[in-house]
């Protein structure tokens, strides 16, 4: 168990990745030429002769969405907000990342299956994507460019699809063991998705700190985002440390990637408040707004009874 190497992870936890990588050498922690079986997982239920995996962690998905649609409709009415265009494009990131969650831990594409191998590296392009523009959306708040402008909406789209494009090819090819790649050999995948990716969250809370302790000096704001990193942090414990301590004591109904799920929605949910807090709406704006538009519905009555009776 090398540096880079999922076999401790995978025998602990049972990730996605582990149906598709393999160990380095044949430490018992696998009966199959692929993947790596944890000690404790979550019991799979079949419904309607159709096997379904992570029957509590597809709740929290469903539970995800929803509460993910009313965070982009609350984002979409602050009109005049800072960074409104790049924050709606973070929330619909994670979306499409809680989308193919779904679709991966629930088993709508089943392990083994061709398919499986190219949905779970389109579920670590995700999870790097939503990093990278997390990240851009903290330097955002910094003003150093115009938001919501074309070119700050294009540098993002353009990060995001680069940083996705990267993880989701490097995945599948360790995955599918094309070229020199090897599904043994995952330093690369580890170094990329959980390194460099943890650097850029790091990297996002320690610049949200410096606003909130040097320009805004508000304590509700720090407290937002100590409470994100709280949950986060708290949430990868739960999944890769814990793992097997709750799954037995839970008697194999749920495991720790169901808690790390509820985790991560609260931590997404202290992002959306973090960023509520510290962006105000141009209220003159809107009241100008409103007023034109009650001035000309009282207007057409008006005009239409004059028409009339003319």
């Amino acid at each position: 168990m090398g540096f880079g190497s999922f076999e401790a992870i995978c025998g602990k936890t049972g990730l996605p990745l582990c149906s598709v990588v393999a160990p380095l050498a044949d430490h018992g922690l696998s009966y199959f030429s692929k993947g790596i079986v944890a000690e404790c997982y979550s019991r799979p239920v079949e419904l309607a002769n159709t096997m379904i995996f992570q029957i509590g962690n597809a709740f929290i998905h469903i539970g995800t969405l929803i509460i993910l649609l009313i965070i982009i409709f609350n984002v979409r009415s602050k009109y005049t907000a800072i960074g409104r265009s790049e924050m709606l494009s973070f929330f619909y990131l994670y979306m499409a990342l809680t989308i193919s969650s779904l679709v991966v831990d629930c088993g709508v594409s089943p392990p083994g299956s061709e398919s499986y191998p190219y949905f779970v590296s389109l579920q670590l392009g995700l999870v790097s994507a939503v990093c990278i523009c997390l990240l851009y959306n903290g330097i955002l708040c910094f003003e150093l460019w115009e938001d919501g402008s074309m070119l700050s909406r294009l540098g993002l789209h353009s990060i995001c699809i680069a940083w996705f494009v990267v993880n989701f090819i490097l995945s599948l090819a360790t995955f599918k063991s094309w070229g020199s790649l090897s599904n043994s050999d995952t330093t690369g995948v580890f170094v990329v998705t959980y390194i460099l990716n943890a650097v850029i969250l790091v990297a996002y809370v320690i610049s949200q700190l410096s606003m909130v302790l040097f320009a805004l000096k508000s304590y509700w704001n720090l407290g937002a985002i100590m409470l994100f990193s709280f949950f986060f942090i708290v949430g990868q414990l739960l999944v890769y440390v814990f793992n097997n301590e709750i799954c037995n004591r839970l008697t194999h109904y749920v495991d720790g990637i169901f808690f790390g799920s509820m985790c991560n929605l609260f931590a997404i949910m202290m992002i959306y408040k973090y960023w509520d807090m510290i962006t105000s709406e141009d209220l003159e704006f809107s009241v100008a707004n409103m007023d034109g538009g009650v001035t000309q519905f009282t207007d057409l009555p008006e005009k239409t009874h004059s028409n009339l009776f003319s």
